[in-house]
This record gives C-alpha cells, structure tokens and sequence, in this order.
C-alpha cells in the first residue's frame, strides 16, 4: 500500500517512536512537583521546549504545547483578538486558510466581531497588498497560514507580516503543513503548529506568542503552560514531537529536493496521460510532497475508492467525496475545478517506483470512473429546446459531477454563439461550470433564479 496522504497526518517518525517510548518510562511525574519524579519530568519537558523553540525561531518562554494544532489556533485567535479588544474587533483572514481559522473567525463574527476575507488568486496566494488594503485602525489582529493544506502553495509571509508590523496589528501564522520543512520567516507575532505533520504523534500542537504582544487566555486559567494551554501536560508525545521536529528538520534539505522532483514529475505527467485534468497550486511557490489536481467528468469519492483499491491512499477536496457535500473552501476560493480532485502529499522516503506506479494506474482508474458515470453517452433525456439557439439540460436532483457532463455532451448541439441553460441545484455546479468554461474555452454568462436550484448560462465560443 502506497500511503500518499501525508498532508493529512505523516506517518510517525522513528525518532519519535523512540522518543515516545523512553518517554513513557522516565516522563510520566507531574513536572510541577518537586521531588525526584517530578524534577526528572521537568527536565523531559524544558528539553523538549527548548528543542521546538529552537526548530521555531523564539524564545522557549515564548512557546506552550497544546493538545492539537486546532487548539493551538483556537486559542491564540481567542487570546490575541481579546488583549486587543480595546483596539478594535476586526479580524483578517485569507479565504483558504485551514477551517480551524474560518471556525474561531465565524464565533468572533457571531459575538459581534467583524471579519474581513482575503480573497486569493487562482494559484492559491494571497496578495501582500490585499491584506495591507484590509488593515483598519480597528484591526486587532491578521491571520495567514504559511502554505495551503490542500494545493501546497506558499504563502507571502513575510511581506503580510511586514505590512501588519507597519501597521501595529499582529499577524497570526498557522505553520501547520510548512514547519517540518524550516522555519517561517518574517515579523510574525504568533505561529502555531501540530506535531502529526512532521511526523510527531498526534495530539500535540505548539502556540507561540512573541515577547510584548497583548494576549488574554481565555477560559478557566491554568497554572501550566503559563495559563495559555489547561491541562496535564501529555508529556510523553510531547517528547516525541520535539524529537521529531528536530530529526524531520535534519532531513529536511535532502528529502525536499527528492520529493518536490517526485512531485514536479507527477504535475507534469498527469495532464499528458489523463484527458481533461487540471493541476492546480502555484506551479513554483509550493511545499515539496504535495501536488493536486482534478479531473473533468470524475466523482471525486469514487475515484479515491478505485485508487484505494489499487492500493494508493490519497485525499481529495472534491465536493463529492463523503465527508463533504460542498466544494472544497480552498478550491472554491481559487476559481479552480473541484469535482474528481485528488491530492498526492508524499510522506518523506516516499520511492520512486511507487510514484511511477500511481502514473502507470491513474489514467485507467480515471477513465473507468468516466464510463460508470456515462461521461461519453450522450444526453438522453435531460436535453429540451427552450428556443432559438439555446438548449436546456435539466440536471436538477444530481450531483456533480453530472451537470457538467451533461454540458460537456451537448456544447456541439448548439450553433456558435448560442447558449445552453444548465439547470442544477448541487452547490457545486456555481464553481464547477465556470472552472469547466475556462479549461475547455467556452464562455461562461452567469446564472439566474429558477423555478428550482439555478440557471447557469454557457455560450459556444467554438
């Protein structure tokens, strides 16, 4: 089985298996307790402190481990946005930022905050501008993840934190996917990360908060982790992350190079050996291991089982896959096609013969998704003349990616210049119908009410 999910949760490290499991035997004291247990702990988990510290670029005192990534972001948008209340309400965040961002944001927007969303250009990168052109005087604080979750693309970190600095307002980096890979450059005022993706155990996340910027925990106060993280320390997994953080960034150089050839491989091939497939992030700005696409006329969750059964684990942020039945927030944001996308993270020591195996599979396993769903019969019964030059696919009650194939199949019906009329009512027919005028040279109108769901207007430019 060929596990290319790592954007997800990195298999775990032998360093930190080892770490862990010394860990278990001489870290399980309270570390606040003064006897000899207690000392010994202590020392376990300032190690591991300074180890991550160091990895991140700041000052031990400055970093608290969490219990999750998630955590981490939760409670650094919460303390920083209220040691800044008396400055204002309004917060900043890019429109693909992870959904643990866009979560705490909505319960800031719902407690009466405002929030403004960066908008992101098709490569997935936020404009430095963008975020300078939305700091207001009330602006308590900005967040920017480091690189994309989905599509790998890097994040212009240091001109944002460069703009916030000028500004006065503090910018919050969500170094989830990046820190494995080397430290964040920039004036940045708070980071967070989370261990399983460097190869860490899951259930450890780091919030770091710089010397002299206005933080408020909130919540009941703790006495660990300078109140910023309540709870007994999970000291073991702590050990390991820090372990591994280390060992991962000793790596780090090497395997970067191995792996963004792997994946530069992979964006090149795809689109020769499958018709119709779009490889989207920015083709040079991106993290090494990751590299996504997606493919006209797929359902994004029966194109993972195939290739799960071909013995290939990969994700998607397809809006047909189960655990989501909108389109996937990041892809939305692009502009890009989202039905049958498929996302390859390779995990460090990831072989070349693997890679070339999924190459040698993908294009059969595509096009037998394609023929289950009938992307090559023609329309049938879902095609009517509305009159004049203008023909209506009534797709109501179907999922995509069946609106768009039923487009695909009657384009040539329609004279040059005239119009077809998609009638459909899953939400990502509004991203995918335009992603599919771009990539095959149509000319996408726009949409109107319906009776029921939506019209979406297409003209024949060829």
């Amino acid at each position: 089985m060929s596990y290319f999910d790592a954007a997800s949760g990195a298999p775990l490290h032998p360093v930190a298996r080892q770490a862990l499991t010394a860990s278990l035997d001489e870290g399980w004291a309270d570390p606040a307790r003064p006897y000899r247990e207690g000392r010994r702990a202590r020392l376990l988990l300032d190690a591991a402190r300074e180890a991550a510290a160091e990895a991140v670029g700041c000052r031990p005192d400055e970093l608290v481990f969490t219990t999750s990534g998630t955590r981490a972001v939760h409670s650094g948008i919460a303390g920083a946005l209220a040691g800044r209340r008396r400055v204002g309400r309004h917060l900043i965040v890019s429109a693909v930022e992870h959904s643990s961002a866009l979560h705490a944001a909505e319960v800031h927007r719902a407690d009466g905050g405002s929030v403004t969303e960066v908008a992101v250009r098709r490569t997935g990168a936020v404009s430095p501008y963008a975020y300078a052109e939305a700091l207001r005087p009330d602006t308590a604080l900005a967040c920017l993840q480091s690189a994309n979750h989905e599509v790998g693309t890097v994040q212009p970190v240091a001109e944002v934190a460069g703009a916030c600095r000028a500004a006065g307002v503090p910018l919050l980096v969500d170094a989830a996917q990046s820190l494995g890979w080397g430290p964040v450059g920039g004036d940045w005022s708070l980071l967070t990360a989370s261990a399983h993706k460097w190869g860490g155990p899951p259930g450890v996340g780091l919030l770091v908060v710089r010397k002299g910027v206005r933080f408020a925990p909130q919540g009941p106060r703790d006495e660990r982790e300078t109140g910023r993280a309540a709870g007994f320390e999970n000291l073991p997994a702590i050990v390991a992350a820090a372990a591994s953080l280390r060992a991962v960034r000793a790596e780090a150089a090497q395997e970067a190079v191995r792996l963004q050839e792997l994946t530069e491989r992979i964006r090149a091939r795809v689109p020769r050996l499958v018709p119709d497939a779009e490889v989207v992030g920015d083709p040079e700005r991106r993290l090494p291991g990751i590299v996504t696409f997606s493919c006209l006329y797929v359902d994004g969750e029966a194109l993972l089982h195939e290739l799960d059964r071909a013995d290939f684990s990969v994700s998607s942020g397809s809006s047909c896959t189960s655990s989501t039945l909108t389109p996937s927030h990041v892809l939305r944001a692009m502009g890009v096609l989202s039905e049958g996308n498929v996302r390859v993270s390779l995990p460090p020591g990831t072989r070349e013969e693997d890679v070339e195996r999924f190459l040698a599979v993908l294009p059969e396993v595509v096009a037998g998704v394609r023929e289950k769903l009938g992307a090559a019969v023609s329309g049938g019964d879902v095609l009517t003349r509305e009159g004049g030059d203008v023909l209506v696919v009534d797709a109501l009650g179907r999922r995509c990616p069946v609106p768009v194939i039923e487009l695909a199949k009657v384009i040539g019906d329609v004279p040059v210049g005239g119009t077809v009329r998609v009638l459909a009512d899953d939400e990502a027919a509004r991203l995918d119908i335009p992603a599919w005028c771009e990539m095959r040279g149509q000319e996408y109108v726009g949409e109107e009410p319906a009776d029921r769901g939506t019209a979406y207007l297409v003209r024949r430019v060829d």
